[in-house]
């Protein structure tokens, strides 16, 4: 292994990606990820199938040309009996129009002599014959080594012959994949490094996928051993149990090994943001464990691990969070100290001093709030609120006097069945008491319909507010119907802000009352709105 030598990225996002259970990208999708993976300092983007799917074909038929990543079609190697210039796919791959080709082929025995049923001596044949035809005709050929080390493990001779007819035919990359993910990675980085001493490594990739968990560590592997480009998708999507994280494995070369990357600075601190991108186009939670990018990947909840952190961050953070474009989360929570309290203070403007008893307060509101059922470690903007009211800092912007819901199931007049919630509300605005109803997908949704008639009036900051995600845990099962109830709410307006607020009670609509009411709060704080005193004057 030489460290120092040049690693580029490849991203299979647009095709793997798409291949896990609930994903269906649109062209749109494609294109504004295509252009985010660019931004990110991705080498290349592998957009698509071309004739596989209409998405592919319109992709690649509006295709860009990218400031830094070169795009590229996949497909696969002619077909048995065929010449590669008598191949309809073969010849649709490379009339794609991207500025190079990737084409899988089988280097398994067992797949050649089962699935394809053909001379082994002619698998290898077609895969030199599809390679030299797609160096000829595109800008850079690649062969996709399917099932590589499943392959190699049954039949070392037959899987190099393959790959080294790729090499001989003209192949810029060769790419070893791990097909089924079963591959550890000693096994990897031992093969990898056979394979090496006979085709260059500044030729080889990796392509792995997650199956045992390993992607990453496999990828890694195999860039020790000497492969030079490292393939993946972003949050480690794909079929199955996913591929390499391409996050995780760029992060990990750029800022923990000597190999050089093309990374910038400023690419770095865009993989959060990316990440976090694709799963708002998935429209599902991002996942909070991811590393690097995740929102727990520089959390600290014990009071201990946030005095250790202020104090040197290098105790429990392995690198500064900015660097990728991620932030260290001081959390709150009933094992929090007093050094995760004046953290979070810090966090939102807050400076007390170390002795103040208005700290030590807070702390013990916080643990016998926690107590009581509420989580301030996901509800960060309750906690704000808690805070700033403990200080007298946040205006009461509406007094509630009563509401009421009521939620009506019948047969509507095409004998359907519906259900319908209604909101009765009463609240005190400017010194004037005001009634709203309104009927809504559900209690909280009716509720909160009705809250917004009664306050838009007076607070158009209001009209950008929506409500992005509603999560209920019943705390006290063993009560059975009369159980207390935790219920998270997560609120966005156009600006890209997100907050979660929480509220806590036996009953369900009182507790979501709860975590509305300081939903609105905070936005309202946030916006500078007038107090209820200064907009009756």
């Amino acid at each position: 292994m030489t460290t120092g030598e040049p690693v580029t990225f490849y991203d299979s996002t647009l095709r793997d990606g798409a291949q896990t259970q609930g994903v269906d990208f649109s062209v749109a999708d494609k294109q504004a990820l295509a252009a985010s993976l660019n931004r990110m300092g991705v080498d290349y983007i592998e957009g698509g199938w071309p004739g596989a799917n209409p998405t592919d074909d319109a992709f690649f038929a509006d295709r860009p040309r990218y400031s830094h990543a070169r795009l590229i079609a996949f497909g696969m190697t002619r077909r048995p009996g065929r010449s590669a210039a008598n191949d309809p796919a073969l010849a649709g791959l490379i009339n794609a129009g991207a500025q190079g080709v990737c084409m899988v082929g089988k280097t398994w025995d067992f797949h050649v002599d089962v699935a394809l049923g053909i001379d082994r001596q002619e698998n290898i044949d077609l895969i030199g014959d599809s390679v030299a035809h797609a160096a000829a005709h595109t800008e850079e050929a690649m062969f996709d080594a399917e099932h590589f080390f499943d392959g190699y493990k049954n039949n070392p001779a037959f899987a190099l012959a393959c790959v080294e007819a790729a090499y001989e035919a003209g192949a810029r990359w060769i790419v070893l994949c791990d097909t089924n993910g079963g591959t550890l990675p000693e096994e990897v980085e031992r093969i990898v490094g056979e394979v090496s001493a006979r085709i260059p490594g500044r030729q080889l990739g990796i392509h792995c996928h997650d199956d045992t968990g390993n992607a990453v560590a496999n990828s890694l592997a195999a860039v020790r051993a000497g492969a030079r480009q490292v393939q993946g998708t972003l949050n480690g999507l794909g079929e199955r149990c996913g591929n390499a994280n391409l996050i995780s494995c760029m992060a990990t070369l750029a800022l923990k090994t000597d190999f050089k990357t093309n990374l910038t600075d400023a690419q770095l601190r865009e993989l959060t943001g990316v990440s976090r991108e694709l799963d708002e186009r998935l429209n599902r939670a991002p996942s909070q464990g991811l590393p690097y990018v995740g929102e727990s990947a520089f959390a600290h909840k014990g009071g201990l691990h946030v005095s250790a952190v202020q104090r040197d961050p290098r105790t429990y953070e392995h690198i500064d969070p900015a660097q990728v474009g991620n932030r260290r989360h001081i959390v709150v929570s009933d094992q929090a100290g007093r050094a995760n309290v004046l953290a979070r203070f810090h966090e939102i403007g807050l400076e007390l001093p170390d002795d103040d008893p208005q700290v030590t307060k807070l702390v013990e509101t916080v643990k016998a709030r926690e107590f009581e059922g509420y989580a301030y470690d996901g509800a960060a903007a309750s906690f704000e609120l808690l805070a700033r009211r403990a200080l007298g800092q946040v205006p009461d912007y509406f007094g509630l006097n009563r509401f009421r819901v009521m939620d009506d199931r019948r047969w509507n007049a095409r004998g359907e069945l519906v259900t319908e919630s209604e909101a009765t509300v009463t609240t005190t605005v400017r010194g004037e008491e005001v009634m709203t109803v309104a009927t809504g997908n559900g209690p909280v949704n009716a509720l909160d319909l009705a809250l917004r008639k009664a306050l838009l009036g007076v607070y158009p900051q209001l009209a950008d507010m929506r409500l992005t995600d509603y999560k209920v845990r019943i705390l006290t099962p063993q009560a059975g119907s009369g159980a207390v109830t935790r219920v998270m709410i997560e609120s966005a307006d156009r600006q890209g802000r997100h907050w979660c607020t929480v509220g806590v009670s036996a009953n369900i609509v009182d507790a979501s009352f709860n975590a509305l009411h300081d939903g609105i709060t905070w936005k309202l704080y946030h916006e500078g709105a007038p107090a209820i005193a200064a907009a009756a004057e």
